[in-house]
């Protein structure tokens, strides 16, 4: 369901992304990890139609990303790293907000808003302004908006972050049960989280792929646990 091939983004000096390649199909849960600035955000920027790729491709569910990216924004939901949303707005009236967008209308429109809302447990807070809300609240509106027209694909730039114990478990067993049958990318720093949700792993560093694996094989492979495959393998990079 996602394509990607020889991906490459510079800003002036610095290479973000340097051709990287890889697939994730129907039923993957892909986690992309890496250290700051390893080119995980603008990889998904780019995956969404955010930012152009100076050179290579992608496609997600056979659109391509330079040739059809209308067609990529129907098919995949993207949580953005800052949830970014008009703080004037009523939780409601920015998810009503979102369907015009999606141009979801009429009856679908009430079925996806009763689907949506109890699912990320925004009930609470439906009438609030989004500038009243906690971060966590915030980032589960986000969450909200990628969902609300029921992509097969989807793009989620840590999706956990700022949120309570108790709230990471609720999200972190949503996107197990979506992954059963969605292709989902999630961005994280939580390695217990890779361990708990993704069935594959891709660590970047400085724009390259430098593993493709699963939690399990890295683990068998290594014997020892991700935090430390993750640290000798970026650290690896960095001196080399």
């Amino acid at each position: 369901m996602i394509e990607v091939k020889e991906l490459r983004r510079s800003f002036g000096p610095v290479v973000a992304v340097d051709g990287i390649s890889f697939s994730v199909g129907q039923g993957q849960v892909l986690g992309l990890l890496g250290p700051n600035g390893a080119g995980k955000t603008t990889a998904m920027r780019m995956l969404a139609c955010y930012i152009r790729p100076d050179s290579g491709t992608a496609s997600v569910c056979g659109h391509d990303i330079l040739k059809d990216p209308i067609g990529v924004r129907r098919s995949l939901g993207y949580l953005a790293e800052n949830s970014p949303a008009y703080p004037e707005m009523t939780v409601g009236g920015f998810l009503r907000f979102i369907c015009d967008v999606r141009q979801i209308k009429g009856k679908d429109r009430k079925k996806s808003l009763d689907r949506i809302v109890p699912m990320c447990s925004i009930d609470s807070v439906y009438h609030q302004t989004i500038e009243t809300l906690s971060k966590g609240y915030k980032r589960r509106v986000g969450l909200a908006q990628a969902l609300i027209h029921d992509p097969p694909v989807l793009i989620l730039d840590e999706p956990t972050d700022g949120l309570d114990p108790n709230q990471k478990h609720d999200v972190r067993k949503l996107i197990t049960e979506m992954g059963k049958d969605k292709c989902i990318i999630i961005s994280t720093h939580i390695l217990e989280e890779v361990e708990a949700i993704c069935s594959r792993t891709i660590i970047i560093a400085r724009g390259k792929v430098l593993v493709d694996s699963t939690p399990k094989q890295l683990k068998e492979k290594h014997h020892v646990s991700l935090d430390e495959i993750f640290r000798t393998i970026t650290k690896m990079k960095k001196s080399a």
